[in-house]
Order: C-alpha cells, then structure tokens, then sequence
C-alpha cells in the first residue's frame, strides 16, 4: 500500500517526467525480449519437441519388444529345462501308464506345473509315439484317431528336435491354429519317442502384443521369417491389405531394425520393427501407431509454453516497474534494504541518523556473537589439542602452532610443556557397576575428574577424550621452575578419586618438562608407550619418563607348554579345552611383576603361532576371518578378561565351526562311498567290516555315520536293497525263486523266511499278485 502510494506522489511531483520516462524505458527494454522469447520458443521447440517425442515413443516400443521377447525365451528355457529332466527320458517309452497310475499322475502334475508357469500358456501336452500312441493333455489318454495320430507325428518327423510352430492340433477345426513351441524328448537324444509342446492363448499372445505400444489404436503383428507363424494384436489376416503394404515396406528397406513414418489412407502411422531370434529361427516385429496419438502432446505443450511466455511478459512489466522505481532513488533503496518496514512520511528520520543506529545494534550483535565463540571456544581447544597430539599438525612450523594457540587463547610465550596419559584399567572387575561397552561414558566420567583436578593445581590445562579409557592432559607451565612435586601429588589424588568414585585402577605416565610445542606430538607417542610398561596387575601407577628404563630385560617366562596343548585342543576340536588352556596360557603371561607390554606381545605371539596352526591345517585365514587385522584389534584391548572373549569370539569360533563344516563335509562322502559300494556288491556276501576296509574306515564309525547321514543302520539298508532288487526280479523274471535268492546274496530257505517278514507273503505268492494286476 505505501509502495503504491509512494507510486502516485512521484507521477504527481515534479519528477515524474522522469519517473514515467525511465518506466516506460524499462518497460520496453523488459518486454521485447520476453515477446521474442515467446515466438522463438513456440515455433522452434515444438518442433524439436515432436521429434524427441518420437524417438523416445520409438524408444519404448523397443523396450517392450525386449520385454516380450524375454517371455518367450523364458517359455523356450523352461521347456528345454524339462526335456532333459529325467522324468521325461527313455523310460516312458512303452510304459505301462494305466498300471503305473502313481507316475501318470506324476507326469500330469508336472505338465500342470509347467502350465501354471507363464500367464500366455493355455496348455502343455506331451505326445508318446508308439504302437499305441499315448498324449498327456495334460491328463493321460491313448490316441485312437489316425488323423490326429497323424498331426502329432508330424512334430517328430520335421528333423528338428526344437521348433515353432502354428498348427491346427484338432483336424476337425483346421482354422483354429495354436502358437505352440515343441522340444522332443528326450533332450539331447537322436531317436526321440515323443515330444513335449507349449501351446499359447492366442487372446493372452494378442493381448502381449498390443502391450508393445502405449496407444490403443494401429496395428502390431508377429511373423515368422519364412511366413510359417504369424499373430496380430488386432486378429488382422496376414493377407490383409494393411499388412501386406507393411511387410512390403520393410522388406524394401532391407535393414534389422529401423523406424520410419507411413502413410496409409490419409493417415500417418509411426512404425517400429525389428527382429526376435527364437530357436533356430528368427521373428519380426512390427508395432504401428497413428502419429497423431504422439504429436497430440506437443500441441498441449506449446499452448502451455504460449501462455507461459504471455505470463513472463506479464512479469517482465511488473519487474520493469520494480527495477524503476529503485533507481530512482539511490537512498530510498538502501533504506528500503536497511528497514523494509519502515514508514516513508515527511516527518521521518534522517536516514543517516538511522544508518547509524542501525551500525551500532550491528557492533551489538558482533559482540554476542563474540561471546558465543567464547563459549564454543573449549571444543575447539580440544579439537585442535587432539590433531596435535596425535601428529596431524606436523606440516605446521614452531611460530605457527604458538600463533595458533595464542588465538585459542592460550597463553605460550616463555611457557614449558608436560604431556600425562591417563589409562582406567579394571572395568571387567566392576561387579556390576559398569561392563564392556561403557568404555565411553567410564572415560567421560574421568576427564571431567581430570579437568576439575588440573584447575585446582595447574594455571592452564587442556584434556583430550580418547573415549576408550583412556585420556591426554597438556599442562602449560612457566620455564625455569621444577613441577615434579605438583604433577605427583596431583596424580596421588586423581588416582585416590577415581578409586573411590569409580572404582577402577589409574596408570598415569607424565612426560619430561618440553621446551616447545613442536615436540610434544613425541612426548605424547612416548607415555603412551610407557604405560604400555605398567604391571600388569590392576594397580594404580605413576610412571616418570625420566625415571622409566626401557633396556630392563626381565621378562616372564613364555608358556610354551600351555602354547603347545592350547593349538592341539584347537586342531582337535575340543572347544572347553582350547577356553581353558587360554585362560591357563594368560594367566602364566600375568605372573607376579609382569608388564602390560610383555602379556600384549606374549599374547600377540600365541595369534601368531594360531594363525599358523590354522594355515598348517589348510585353511587360509584370511578366508577364515574375513581379511581382518587381528593384531590390532589385539593390541587395542587393555583388560584380560577383554582379551580372553576376543580370541573366543573372534579366533576360536570360527575356527571350529569350519572344523566341524569339513568334519560333515568327509563323513558324506565316506557314506556316498559306502551307499555306492553296497549298490554294486549287493549280490555278494558283504559285511559291515569289509565295507568299511573298502572305503577306508573302522566299522565302528561307519555305523554310526551311516545311521546319522541316512537314516537307516547299515544291515537295514542293505536289506531294503536286496528286497527291492528281488522284487524286480519276481515281477520282470522267469527266475526261479532259489535263483532270485542268489542274485541277491541270500540262501534259499533264509531268503523265504526274511522276505515274508517283510512283505507278509512269500516270494511265490507275491510274483502270482503281481502278474495278476
């Protein structure tokens, strides 16, 4: 509202010549190329845009085709799948399928099963050329008709063994021909008996045609390349007048796959074609639409882009007027900037008398902001603190690091430098009070402990959180004084509250006093390292760099022994044993006086002497465990009974559950072996002992693998065997019974007596029930 009346009182001044000459300047200068823009856009990208439409409706008709040709692979890969299936192989050759009703109904459930597999199939059948011809459809029937007798065998004699094909199957309806695909069976072979055929819903193959293009209206068609198969979307004869102009089209162009504008009867059609290689044959494709369903966005497009380009002209004058009016004065805008809200009257301020106020709330707010960054100014201490000591500032220079400090506000000239390592060790001891995973909130609990000691003792100190126990203190000390007498008793007392608080052991190791700053990335690496001297035992410490001596050789004995037993448990598989041969190797590690550093490396040594073992027993361990860097997360953990955990969960573990995986593995194969041996010797007189010897065994082991692996003792199985061999024999033979015995290992009169303990009849009588169904 005031802008608009500002507006007015400039047209009605004395300068509002120039106010309308400068508006309608801009005005013009806005509008021309918002018009020109409009123009060029419609006539140029709607053009353009039509041809993009094009290709990429060209472009989804051919990925649609890919979609369908990948069914009909898929139909051509499942077929093949089951004509090599053993269920379809020489054995349903003269088969007996009304007395062997359970394999008929086997078979028509498989065919059913195939059937329900793609949504395009109407029918799987399976046709068996013989004296008496038989066809699944899929329920079992004998053929009787020579007519269709005639139709089935021709699939057998065109000399493929895997085809296409459009036939009328029912002589009665020669004009309802199937798309059917044929694989002969059995797969692979040079005399096949019979053959295996997929028959399509015609509708459901329609139906995926008309899928290849987006539009409802046109045409899309199948063809087989020698003109054997065809199949239209619309159910067009392949002689139709449309098609027919089609098929002469592309073969004119002679090309694999191309797309091209056609005319026919005062209408464009847009066609795409290209080729499916199918089994032993190829197919072409041919989707052809009415241009006008692609074009007819690209008119709605440019209308949309019309009124856009009306509406940014719109904008243009709007903006001209904006842009105007800020020109018009310089002062007005800056204080338009400056205070948007403020009331543009006769009697308002001198704008100069508000930039200045202005000017002063702005220093008031830089100085709340200052003050702000003195309260973040402790994490970012402790955040350049850490780079330091852990070396990432190495690149900077003695003056740089002291520069830098000085703007964290540290005080450094003429200062001297000591570096305390802080390590908590006990946590496994806690009962309760904390357990492994607290690391963290344990480590919190003592830096602020830290902190609070350090400002009682020390004029500056800074403490860093390494969140895994342990902590780093820099104190920064006036030169020319001796502090040793304040760092020890503040050691006393941090390790007297930690004990008391949070009841766990302290180890600190203080540096020797540090000249400058650069040196106390090393000064830290080398506590770090003494505390790696502390006794192992959990017992607070205070261990002086200057008063360390690193050449003291005393070392405890190595538990070879133990070492020896421990990889001997692990190599046999005997998991309580390896725990507690672990527990019995650490603990003689841990003997009276023994320093952190000698169990570390005494137990890096036994992962050494592991992985060994395990590489020995032909297994890689970086297979094994998964290419990690065991070592390091060794030499991270600080608490015996951590140690103790890790190498259960991460070396024990997996070493025996592949122990027991290639223990499973052998004992199959030794079965397979012995299953194998029994099959071809059945008719022998074999034993439980000379299995076992033949495999290479003791009969002990075999027979409670056998059990395990099969289910069945070995006697047992051994005389299911024989009594399914017999009874083929009974059933397929003119054998006499004392012959059959022998052909199954077995003497006369014992035979009689076991085969009617476990069929309820005798030999006799079960070949006369046999013969009689």
């Amino acid at each position: 509202m005031n802008g608009w009346q500002t507006l007015k009182a400039r047209l009605s001044g004395g300068a509002g010549s120039f106010y309308r000459k400068s508006l309608i300047m801009f005005l013009v200068v806005a509008g021309i190329p918002g018009i020109i823009t409009g123009v060029l856009v419609y006539t140029m990208a709607g053009g353009k845009l039509e041809k993009e439409l094009l290709k990429l409706h060209n472009g989804q008709i051919e990925q649609r085709a890919r979609n369908l040709d990948g069914q009909l692979d898929n139909l051509e890969i499942m077929l093949s799948h089951w004509a090599f299936d053993t269920r379809f192989d020489y054995s349903l050759s003269g088969h007996d399928f009304v007395r062997d009703f359970e394999r008929t109904r086997d078979i028509t459930n498989t065919l059913l099963v195939m059937q329900g597999s793609n949504t395009m199939i109407r029918n799987v059948s399976l046709y068996l050329q013989g004296d008496e011809p038989v066809l699944f459809y899929p329920e079992y029937s004998n053929l009787k008709n020579p007519d269709v007798i005639s139709v089935y065998d021709g699939l057998l004699a065109t000399g493929r063994t895997t085809y296409w094909t459009q036939n009328a199957f029912d002589p009665s309806l020669p004009g309802q021909r199937d798309l059917a695909f044929v694989h002969l069976i059995p797969g692979g072979s040079q005399k096949p008996f019979g053959a295996l055929i997929v028959r399509l819903d015609t509708d459901k193959v329609a139906e995926a045609l008309r899928t290849i293009t987006p539009y409802a209206d046109g045409e899309n068609f199948l063809l087989q390349a020698g003109g054997g198969t065809y199949v239209s979307s619309n159910g067009s004869a392949l002689d139709s007048p449309f098609v027919a102009a089609l098929r002469d089209r592309i073969e004119s162009d002679g090309e694999a796959e191309a797309s091209f504008l056609f005319e026919w009867n005062g209408m464009t059609y847009t066609v795409t074609y290209g080729y499916f290689s199918r089994v032993m044959d190829s197919w072409l494709y041919v989707s052809a639409s009415p241009i006008t369903s692609i074009t007819a966005p690209v008119v709605f497009i440019s209308k949309v882009i019309l009124t856009v380009s009306a509406s940014a002209l719109l904008l243009a004058v709007l903006l001209a007027w904006l842009a105007s009016n800020r020109m018009y004065s310089p002062v007005k805008r800056l204080m338009r900037d400056l205070f948007p809200n403020l009331s543009q009257g006769p009697a308002a301020e001198d704008e100069f008398a508000l930039i200045e106020r202005h000017w002063q709330h702005l220093s008031r707010e830089s100085r709340e902001l200052n003050a702000k960054l003195s309260e973040q100014l402790p994490y970012v201490k402790e955040s350049f603190l850490h780079q330091l000591l852990q070396g990432y500032l190495y690149a900077y220079s003695e003056e740089d690091l002291l520069s830098r400090m000085e703007r964290y506000k540290w005080q450094v000239r003429g200062k001297q430098f000591f570096v305390l390592y802080v390590q908590l060790t006990g946590i496994a001891s806690m009962e309760g009070k904390f357990k492994y995973g607290d690391e963290g909130l344990v480590t919190f609990a003592s830096v602020n402990m830290i902190e609070e000691l350090a400002a009682k003792y020390f004029e500056q100190s800074n403490t860093v959180n390494f969140h895994d126990l342990g902590s780093g203190l820099l104190l920064i000390l006036p030169e020319g004084q001796s502090y040793a007498d304040d760092i020890q008793a503040f050691c006393e007392e941090l390790t007297q509250t930690v004990n008391r608080l949070l009841n766990m052991r302290v180890t600190v190791a203080v540096s020797r006093p540090i000249p400058n700053i650069g040196s106390v990335p090393l000064a830290f690496e080398g506590v770090k390292h003494a505390a790696s001297f502390r006794n192992f035992d959990n017992e607070n410490q205070i261990i002086e760099m200057e008063q360390l001596n690193f050449d003291d050789s005393s070392e405890p004995p190595y538990p070879f022994t133990l070492e020896r037993e421990f990889l001997q448990a692990l190599r046999t598989g005997q998991e309580a044993d390896a725990r507690h041969l672990l527990a019995e190797f650490q603990k003689a590690l841990s003997v009276q006086g023994a320093k952190a550093i000698d169990v570390q490396q005494g137990m890096l040594h036994l992962l050494g002497s592991v992985q060994h073992a395990i590489l020995v027993s032909g297994i890689q361990p970086k297979k094994l465990f998964k290419g990690a860097n065991l070592y390091e997360q060794l030499s991270q953990l600080k608490e015996p009974a951590s140690v103790r955990d890790w190498f259960q969960e991460k070396v024990i573990d997996p070493f025996m559950k592949e122990l027991i995986h290639r223990s499973d593995g052998q004992v199959k194969r030794l079965i397979e072996q012995a299953m194998i041996y029994l099959q071809q010797n059945y008719m022998r007189d074999i034993s439980l002992d000379n299995c076992a010897d033949h495999i290479g065994t003791n009969p002990f082991f075999l027979s409670k693998s056998f059990k395990q692996v099969t289910g069945k003792n070995f006697i047992d199985y051994l005389t299911e065997l024989r009594m399914d061999k017999a009874k083929e024999l009974l059933r397929e033979s003119e054998l006499k019974i004392n012959t059959v015995a022998e052909q199954v290992g077995y003497q006369h009169s014992y035979f009689n007596r076991i085969f009617k303990k476990l069929e309820g009849m005798t030999p006799s009588r079960y070949r006369e029930l046999s013969r009689a169904e």
